[in-house]
């Protein structure tokens, strides 16, 4: 039986993490210093890969005096559709298109309440017809009101009847992505400002759509963060958006390597879990099952969950450095989906004390 972590999907090449020239310190400082580094990417993925060109990403405007854009092949249309398709172009730019009122609310409002930011927000492409949706009227941002062929391109969706906004917004502060070990050690303990109790950890994990829904359940079961290691999809891309809500621009977001992971175990003397099938065909490991009494034994332990990809499952390396753990089933299944395995990992592992 399984408990989520081997699943059918073609299999990509290992994620390698973009260059930041920034520090860590200075990511997290500012919104507006994110890196302008030039990355590659894979041109049938939306993973993120190391390149060795450092020339600037030139800064894309819409002149001051535009409220209004009709044509799809506008400049500024042109831009933000790369944005929405593009990881490098994404990073390069430190922007990101956020899709539908609902999510841009649910980012604005944490970050008024939770952040003290009154906006992250660029600007509000806003349908010709569409009232400034509720919740936003207070904030001063610049609204551009956009056609419906407009909103057709940039949104993605094939009926643009439920999409009325589109927010061009900065890569938040809390999103790390760490190029080597050299200048990490003595920063770790900034990657997940609040606590690193509870940090969910994605092994590959390719789709969109279970990324960000793997960390909208992390959000929602008040883990401290989620760390992707190398071959996971990117969390900006628009469709593990629109699975996580906006809990992307709200849950701290590492994504490195084994090396950094490793550090962040010693650092904070965090226990490994993994997911795992009861049964494997692979090496036989001991795995423990997932059951109210497992969660009380580990609950004031810093726990480390980590996920594996939906073809191969867990890593080697996951595999060897964890303790593997199963989610019962009565049925006999060969699997469940891994955000449905997570969800309920995050469920059963979440921390009620309030570390």
């Amino acid at each position: 039986m399984h408990c989520g972590c081997a699943f059918a999907s073609q299999s990509v090449s290992p994620r390698l993490p973009f260059e930041i020239k920034a520090s860590v310190s200075k990511l997290r400082s500012s919104s507006a210093q994110l890196p302008r580094t030039q990355i590659q990417i894979n041109p049938s993925d939306d993973l993120l890969v190391n390149s060795s060109d450092k020339s600037p990403a030139t800064r894309v405007s819409l002149p001051s005096h535009v409220n209004s854009i009709t044509s799809t092949t506008n400049p500024f249309v042109k831009h933000c559709l790369k944005l929405r398709q593009s990881s490098s172009y994404r990073h390069a730019h430190g922007s990101v298109l956020v899709v539908g009122a609902i999510p841009i609310r649910e980012v604005c409002m944490f970050q008024m309440n939770k952040q003290g930011i009154t906006s992250e927000i660029e600007c509000l492409l806003l349908h010709e017809e569409a009232q400034i949706p509720q919740g936003l009227e207070s904030l001063s941002i610049r609204i551009v009101r956009v056609s419906s062929l407009v909103m057709k391109k940039l949104s993605g969706v094939q009926s643009t009847e439920s999409v009325e906004a589109i927010a061009l917004m900065r890569i938040p502060s809390s999103f790390i992505d760490l190029k080597d070990d050299k200048d990490i050690i003595t920063d770790c303990n900034k990657w997940f400002p609040s606590s690193a109790h509870r940090v969910l950890v994605l092994d590959s994990i390719q789709d969109p759509g279970n990324l960000g829904t793997l960390i909208r359940s992390a959000m929602a079961f008040h883990w401290d963060g989620a760390f992707l290691l190398p071959g996971c999809c990117d969390p900006f891309n628009d469709k593990a958006l629109r699975a996580s809500r906006g809990a992307s621009f709200q849950l701290p977001i590492v994504s490195g390597n084994w090396n950094h992971l490793k550090v962040l175990e010693h650092e904070f003397q965090m226990k490994l879990l993994a997911g795992h099938p009861a049964t494997s065909t692979q090496k036989p490991k001991l795995v423990s099952k997932l059951s109210v009494e497992f969660a009380q034994s580990v609950a004031e332990k810093p726990l480390c969950l980590i996920l594996g990809s939906e073809g191969n499952g867990l890593s080697e390396q996951s595999r060897k450095v964890c303790e593997l753990v199963s989610i019962p089933m009565a049925g006999d299944f060969e699997s469940l989906n891994v955000s449905v395995a997570g969800g309920i990992f995050l469920f059963m592992l979440q921390s009620f004390s309030g570390s």
